[in-house]
């Protein structure tokens, strides 16, 4: 996962939070942060952002698993030991 992929899916939580807080209390962080509500530049500025950052991290949905592989060196073997 990039550095990009990483900062999407943090700005896809925070975005997450806002519309569970909205849901549930129904108390929108960005537009209390933005004093004019969800129509000021600022808020309208941010929701595009998280938009952005959903469409970003769509693509990790289609990208497959990696399981890393692990070499083993021949130095880091041990020797049976004797019974």
């Amino acid at each position: 996962m990039s550095g990009l992929q990483r900062f999407a899916l943090c700005v896809l939580v925070i975005g997450g939070l806002n519309w569970g807080l909205l849901g549930i209390f129904q108390f929108d962080v960005v537009a209390t942060l933005f004093r004019d509500g969800q129509a000021s530049f600022g808020a309208r500025t941010l929701y595009t952002i998280i938009g952005i950052a959903g469409l970003i991290s769509l693509s990790t949905l289609f990208t497959p698993y990696r399981v890393p592989h692990r070499t083993l060196k021949k130095d880091n073997v041990r020797p049976l030991k004797s019974v």
